[in-house]
């Protein structure tokens, strides 16, 4: 018995011990700082010293310059002159009543829908053929989207020799095979065309680039599946591939039209809106009425009208056409 309680009270040792360490447990837990939680305050100033800058500067250069000019076009007042005089609707009036904007607004749209549309197809095109694994290729890559990253007005004075009908490369090529080249700058219905194609050389590399990265990312199990089940390459492309840049094809639809609605380098750098008006856009067209005829009332209204056209193009693809994209 004196051998049996001796194990019995070796055997609540332990067990003493482990009793006797749970508060110690809980002791140290109890000691350990808990994090305070950041008052309001704090927040809204770690907020402001991030985003205040950048809120500043869309202030002061982007929605500042859009209320003074829609303040302007309420105004009959020339750049230059002391004095306006409040006009209300009168600079809205004249302009869709002008007979040459019917005109403005026919190239706008023409030069707009080849642009984009050529580009996004162009681009896809390119990209399709960049995404191959062949020597060269990095080189390729790099020779597509240098023009991309040049000054619009040394594109223009570039392409301006070689539209050149008596000394250009285009004439010389034409000339060799028989054919005369069209007067590109005095013929209004060759200057547009010359603008479109200028256009889509400088920013057909862009797209290219951007769809490039999007094929690098489908996923190749996709494809492999698609092709052991009998589906060939221009199937694959159609069923699978091309649904999922929908995405891309998304951001691509709205960069480039806001881009293409807002040109005017190469414009001023190669037609400078003529011949004839034949290459005046919207928005050469505000360049124009504002520092030419120094009427900046009349130019206001024009980059109003044509604020309202982006906003709604915006708005529409934002609410009906990202709709059918599945991401």
């Amino acid at each position: 018995m004196t051998q049996l309680a001796t194990a019995q009270s070796g055997k609540s040792k332990p067990n003493t011990k482990a009793a006797g360490s749970t508060p110690r447990m809980t002791r140290n837990a109890s000691m350990v700082p808990q994090r305070k939680r950041r008052t309001p305050w704090k927040s809204w100033l770690l907020f402001l010293a991030f985003a205040g800058p950048n809120v500043a500067l869309l202030i002061i250069f982007t929605y500042k310059p859009l209320i003074q000019s829609l303040q302007y076009s309420l105004l009959q007042w020339n750049i230059g002159s002391a004095t306006a005089r409040f006009i209300g609707l009168d600079n809205y009036t004249n302009w869709f009543s002008d007979p040459a904007t019917a005109n403005v607004v026919r190239v706008t749209v023409i030069f707009t829908v080849f642009t984009v549309g050529g580009g996004m197809v162009l681009g896809l095109s390119l990209a399709l053929l960049l995404n191959r694994k062949l020597r060269g290729t990095g080189l390729a890559r790099t020779v597509v989207v240098a023009p991309y990253v040049l000054s619009g007005v040394a594109v223009g004075l570039l392409w301006l020799f070689v539209f050149d009908p008596n000394f250009g490369i285009l004439g010389a090529v034409l000339k060799a095979v028989g054919l005369s080249s069209p007067d590109w700058y005095n013929d209004p219905q060759w200057a547009l065309p010359m603008l479109i194609v200028v256009y889509l050389w400088k920013n057909v590399g862009y797209v290219a680039l951007i769809y490039l990265a999007a094929l690098q990312a489908v996923p190749r199990d996709l494809i492999e599946a698609a092709t052991l089940d009998g589906a060939g390459a221009w199937a694959c492309f159609r069923n699978v591939v091309l649904p999922l840049l929908g995405p891309t094809t998304f951001f691509l639809s709205v960069t480039t039209l806001l881009s293409s609605l807002q040109s005017f380098d190469i414009i001023q750098a190669m037609t400078q809106g003529g011949p004839l008006e034949g290459t005046t856009t919207m928005m050469y067209q505000i360049y124009q009425e504002g520092f030419a005829t120094g009427r900046a009332g009349y130019s206001s209204a024009i980059a109003t009208v044509l604020f309202v056209v982006l906003l709604i193009i915006t708005a529409v693809q934002m609410l009906v056409v990202q709709k059918k994209v599945h991401y």
